[in-house]
């Protein structure tokens, strides 16, 4: 298995992993627990299974001055990022939040454009627009209902803070330090956030005796979005690059969508089943990268002959220079 091909299926699996947020913090959201202690026990749990598989594959905790600071800002951005999805479920539906969450492809190739002179492709902007599209369908509203604007905010900013988190892991000097120590020092730093937050306020929720299976709950936040999808998402960056790890997280909400029909016995729709199709084929052209352009590339040229000369637009000018590019 070449490395592309890892990228792509540790991209996917961080995505579809990352989507299991609501289905195990919704439960403890029921029974009064705060963001805030969710996820402190999310990060907590985490840090002694990343810290195993940092030892059982030989790799040792110490890392250098210079990283330090690089290591400290990246988990308070995520634990940001986390924080703020976290909130916004209390204004909105988990399913809602999760669509706008998933801007941050865009923000992402929108950095990497501004900052670090990545090119936007055609064929990037048509699996944005694509993937943005399908999501939209699967989670739209069908009553016309308007959404909260200070949760639209806030899950704006989970969204920005996890496209620097991503952008970043890939333009510093962390991008060639173990993934797996990456991830351990990033929900390290990440978890004192939560526990700064959690000593201010007083407030840290326990699952009761009589509700044991609460910690489950806890546990599985740890496994799946946490030590999981960081680990898969720092892994395929490092392959693959920022912007297809990004537009790979089309996955989260066709998690989300899988576990509302198996799990609690949603309808799947048309429009939904639309939704699913598009962000299918959107993900599918991404790990096809460029050969989708080849191809694109050869069928146009059964047709040779231009029947009536028409003046190129500028929209055909530059799709043109793209293909040329690319070659």
């Amino acid at each position: 298995m070449n490395n592309k091909v890892k990228g792509y299926l540790l991209g996917a699996v961080a995505a579809a992993s990352y989507g299991t947020n609501p289905l195990f913090a919704l439960p403890l959201y029921a029974k009064g627990f705060s963001p805030d202690s969710v996820l402190f026990f999310r990060y907590l749990f985490a840090l002694p299974i990343l810290a195993f598989m940092l030892k059982w594959r030989g790799h040792s905790f110490r890392i250098s001055r210079a990283d330090l600071v690089p290591l400290v800002i990246l988990g308070l951005i995520f634990a940001l990022s986390s924080l703020s999805l976290f909130l916004s479920y209390n204004y909105m539906d988990a399913g809602i939040a999760s669509t706008i969450l998933f801007v941050y492809p865009i923000m992402v190739a929108v950095i990497m454009a501004m900052f670090f002179h990545e090119k936007l492709t055609i064929q990037t902007m048509l699996c944005l627009l694509m993937a943005i599209g399908g999501i939209g369908l699967l989670y739209q509203n069908e009553d016309g209902a308007t959404l909260s604007f200070v949760g639209t905010m806030i899950v704006f900013l989970s969204s920005l803070s996890y496209a620097i988190y991503i952008v970043a892991i890939n333009q510093t000097r962390l991008h060639d330090m173990v993934t797996l120590k990456v991830t351990f020092y990033v929900v390290l730093f990440g978890w004192f956030l939560f526990a700064g937050r959690t000593l201010i306020s007083g407030e840290l929720q326990v699952p009761q005796s009589n509700e044991w299976w609460l910690w489950g709950n806890l546990i599985a936040l740890a496994v799946m979005p946490t030590a999981i999808s960081l680990l898969c998402t720092t892994g395929a960056i490092q392959y693959i690059g920022s912007t297809p790890t990004a537009i790979l997280g089309a996955l989260e909400p066709v998690t989300a969508v899988f576990f509302g029909v198996t799990v609690f016995g949603e309808q799947l729709t048309m429009r939904s089943t639309l939704g699913l199709i598009l962000i299918i084929v959107a993900v599918t052209i991404v790990v096809a990268g460029g050969g989708i352009t080849k191809h694109l590339v050869r069928f146009r040229k059964l047709f040779p002959r231009i029947i009536k000369k028409v003046k190129p637009t500028f929209l055909f000018t530059f799709a043109t220079k793209l293909v040329i590019n690319r070659k």
